[in-house]
């Protein structure tokens, strides 16, 4: 009796290319000694009439600085990254991403002379867009109200504590796009 194998699906291409495609950026950035990575894939201030500024408010969210920050961010976009693809589509969910690369990186470039870069605020836009995916109709779940109060207050307490090069504020600003289009998308 022969048994048939399942077959591999590809469930969610936005969330796989966008790994994919941060992975060959990574590698590039290996091959390039960091040059690619601090030169297309990592927003901060420069002129306003430098081009590249503009690309790189998109951008830096493909760059990561080595393979751990590759991974802690890949490990949980891939985890809930394709639920979130299947609820509000491949469409929708990559113009979320956009919008929070856009916003973040204008954030960034506006509030701080720090260089962006990685995928944590697209991370944690997902995160409390997960948790927003159960609100009904003038009604919200305590679980969201949990995860954001407590994901938001670590944030603000690491920000002001913890001298390190992670970006809280990105964090926050991806957790407060999560809630507008989690809140926005369950209007419909």
């Amino acid at each position: 009796m022969k048994k048939n194998l399942p077959s591999i699906e590809v469930n969610s291409p936005v969330i796989i290319w966008y790994a994919v495609i941060s992975f060959v950026v990574l590698l590039f950035g290996y091959a390039t000694r960091g040059l690619s990575t601090l030169q297309l894939f990592t927003c901060y201030r420069t002129a306003w009439t430098d081009p590249l500024m503009y690309v790189r408010l998109f951008t830096h969210v493909l760059g990561h600085s080595d393979i751990s920050h590759y991974l802690n961010n890949f490990f949980l976009i891939m985890l809930i990254g394709p639920v979130l693809e299947e609820k509000y589509g491949s469409r929708d969910l990559l113009i979320m991403m956009m919008i929070t690369a856009l916003v973040t990186g204008l954030v960034n470039v506006l509030l701080t002379t720090n260089g962006l870069l990685g995928a944590s605020g697209i991370a944690f836009m997902l995160m409390i867009l997960c948790s927003c995916t159960s609100v009904k109709s003038g009604k919200l779940p305590l679980t969201m109200i949990i995860v954001v109060i407590l994901y938001i207050g670590q944030e603000i307490i690491s920000g002001l504590t913890v001298a390190d090069n992670v970006s809280q504020l990105t964090h926050i600003i991806g957790g407060i796009c999560g809630i507008v289009f989690g809140l926005e998308n369950n209007k419909k």
